[in-house]
Order: structure tokens, then C-alpha cells, then sequence
């Protein structure tokens, strides 16, 4: 009879996904964070060059906060 409990395949993953909601939950504070930034860079360039810039500033907060929290869980 074969004993398979001393080498048993690993089936559990070393490292499990975080949950969405943590992940969402910062997603969410680094938007907020980042919008008042993007808001005043967004009116100072359209003062600038008269015009107004192709990017809104909260596209620009979203993608921000779409770079900024990855590497937060990836650290």
C-alpha cells in the first residue's frame, strides 16, 4: 500500500488574491485623493493654453488611481 500523505501535490496557491473589496475600497480613496490634484492641473493647463485640454480631469484621476493601486498590492 502506498502512503501519499508525505508527498502530496500542492494545490493551494503560495500567494491567494486579495479581496475585491479591499482592492476597490482603495481604488476608491486614491480617486478621491488624486481628483483634487487632476481638478487644479485640468484648470491651470485650460488657462494656460485657452483651450480645453482632450483629458477631463477625472479620466485623469481614474487612470492615476488605475496605476497607483496595483502597486500597492503587488508590493
Amino acid at each position: 500500500m502506498t502512503d501519499f500523505t508525505t508527498d502530496m501535490p500542492h494545490t493551494t496557491r503560495a500567494r491567494s488574491a486579495p479581496p475585491k473589496r479591499e482592492y476597490y475600497a482603495y481604488f476608491g480613496l486614491i480617486f478621491l485623493a488624486t481628483l483634487p490634484l487632476c481638478i487644479l492641473t485640468w484648470v491651470l493647463s485650460a488657462a494656460r493654453r485657452m483651450e480645453l485640454p482632450a483629458k477631463g480631469p477625472f479620466a485623469k484621476a481614474w487612470t492615476q488611481a488605475r496605476i497607483i493601486t496595483p502597486q500597492i498590492f503587488s508590493a
